[in-house]
């Protein structure tokens, strides 16, 4: 059975060539002026087939099956596909936030520091998930596995709803979080195997307004479904648009790993020529000896083995771990601390959390004007060498951001001054979490394209992990030393890690030559 969209008309004339044709086509190639540079950053030349040596490749430099080539209407579609359940996903993580005191109520809790896990819990499973979606991605490819735990996250979400006591309600919302780590993971992969270096940083800055925004919109539209129709009603509000989500992605998104494409096209010309020899142009010869369990065994210890043996991802990920869970936190104690302090509803205090989102919003729209034009502009004063390290330039000026804004917040609202002192001072904390975020998501997947699945999953495991356990803490730090002095403590540590986006940038490359990691 010919497979039309990765083998489109299989004809002896059109795909065994001569390795002399080959060589001729390549030079052909590496002379248009379109290949040559793309803004001072060389084009992607793609390995094409040569039957000659067993090799199986790409037909031509301008082959419509590979997803470097699909339409530009094409990859945007599945861009913003992508961005919409992304932003369901990480919506789901913090819409249960204003929701504590009603689940307490509801199930009889009266243990403080057990409040806040149904939160907590769900990023532990953006912890897990991960450690295998992403290898699986990388051996089975892409589109099925986003399929399998897009319903995965959905249909957990049904039993949340239905939940009859808090152990169960901990359970199921572990095993959306699993399901919805999924488009977290993959997403940005997914955008590394459809645009080239030069053109990521857009695409990724819209696929981001999901995992940045959706925290943020998730409490404030949670406030005021708690405090009317309750609680339960937030996993049936986030349910009915992740299904139509899913079922969109399911049928329009194609795969789009490279190597998944290449191996799929090697099986079909091997069964059409009757040859065994054949081996794909991302495979090596020696790759062919390894049994099938011991490559997913491989897969499934990459994630971990890339955060460990990889200096750069563990130093960042430390970094954006703080960061990223400080904000989780936020999210737990802002409500509280506009309710005592200034006497709001928790459906009114729900709204502090715009401009949080108004700051992501910004920073987006600074990065994606940014991100690309300085990765040219450093790589054509470089001699048109490209280093993914040319991606973390801008973080350094974003990480003043977030230690400022943890200050401004707490002693504005210690103070008590006026609502919107306090109010304005998360701004800065959702420009700054932009700054550190996506430079460093960018960077891992310029860095490792063939394995961005494994390196994002390793980026995403150790952040989650940070902001399920960091948030609990919540109530301890600002009960004992009040809201001032408590966002002070991460105020403090935020400027302790102003130094490391520095040298990352200046010891970055190093690092990354002198600690290869084996995968």
């Amino acid at each position: 059975m010919k497979d039309a969209a990765i083998h489109p008309t299989l004809g002896m004339e059109q795909t065994v060539r001569s390795t002399s044709a080959l060589a001729r086509e390549a030079e052909e190639i590496n002379e248009r002026p379109s290949t040559r540079k793309a803004d001072g950053i060389p084009a992607t030349i793609l390995p094409l087939s040569d039957l000659d040596n067993a090799v199986v490749g790409w037909d031509s430099q301008d082959d419509p099956t590979m997803p470097l080539n699909f339409s530009a209407a094409r990859k945007w579609v599945i861009v913003w596909s992508l961005a919409a359940i992304t932003f369901m996903s990480p919506f789901s993580s913090s819409v249960l936030a204003p929701a504590i005191s009603y689940i307490n109520h509801d199930f009889h809790n009266t243990n403080p520091p057990v409040g806040p896990f149904p939160v907590s819990i769900y990023l532990l499973g953006y912890a897990t998930g991960p450690l295998f979606l992403a290898p699986l991605s990388e051996i089975f490819g892409r589109a099925g596995i986003l399929t399998f735990s897009n319903i995965f996250f959905c249909v957990w979400h049904i039993g949340c709803a239905l939940s009859p006591s808090l152990g169960f309600l901990v359970a199921f919302r572990f095993a959306a979080g699993i399901g919805g780590s999924g488009c977290m993971t993959l997403g940005g992969a997914i955008i590394g195997d459809l645009f080239p270096i030069e053109k990521r940083g857009v695409a990724l800055s819209i696929w981001a307004l999901g995992p940045l925004v959706g925290p943020t919109v998730g409490p404030l539209i949670g406030a005021f479904i708690a405090g009317s129709i309750g609680w339960r009603w937030s996993f049936w509000v986030v349910l009915a648009p992740s299904a139509v989500i899913t079922v969109i992605l399911a049928i329009f998104l194609p795969e789009t790993n490279h190597k998944v494409l290449m191996q799929r096209k090697a099986k079909i010309l091997g069964r059409e020529l009757d040859r065994t020899d054949l081996r794909t142009c991302y495979e090596a010869n020696e790759s062919r000896k390894v049994s099938q369990l011991s490559i997913l065994t491989i897969g499934m210890l990459r994630p971990l083995k890339m955060l460990i043996f990889a200096p750069m991802i563990l130093i960042q990920s430390l970094y954006v771990s703080f960061i990223y869970g400080s904000v989780y936190l936020m999210y737990n104690s802002i409500p509280p601390t506009f309710e005592t302090r200034y006497g709001w509803g928790t459906g009114v205090s729900g709204l502090v959390f715009i401009s949080i989102g108004l700051g992501y919003m910004a920073g987006l729209w600074a990065f994606s004007m940014l991100s690309d034009r300085t990765v040219v502009r450093l790589t054509n004063a470089n001699g048109g060498a490209f280093n993914p390290e040319f991606r973390l330039t801008i973080m350094i000026w974003y990480s003043f951001l977030c230690p400022l804004a943890f200050f401004w917040y707490g002693w504005s609202a210690q103070a008590k001054t006026h609502w919107i002192i306090p109010i304005m001072g998360l701004f800065p904390l959702g420009f700054g979490v932009i700054g550190v975020f996506m430079p460093t998501q960018a960077y891992i997947i310029d860095a490792y394209p063939s394995y961005a699945a494994s390196g994002i999953a390793a980026f995403t495991v150790l952040r989650s992990v940070i902001a399920a356990f960091l948030p609990i803490c919540g109530p301890a730090l600002f009960g004992n030393l009040g809201v001032g002095w408590g966002s002070s403590v991460l105020g403090f540590v935020g400027l302790a890690m102003i130094p490391i986006p520095i040298i990352i940038f200046k010891f970055g490359a190093r690092l990354r030559e002198r600690y290869p990691v084996r995968l």
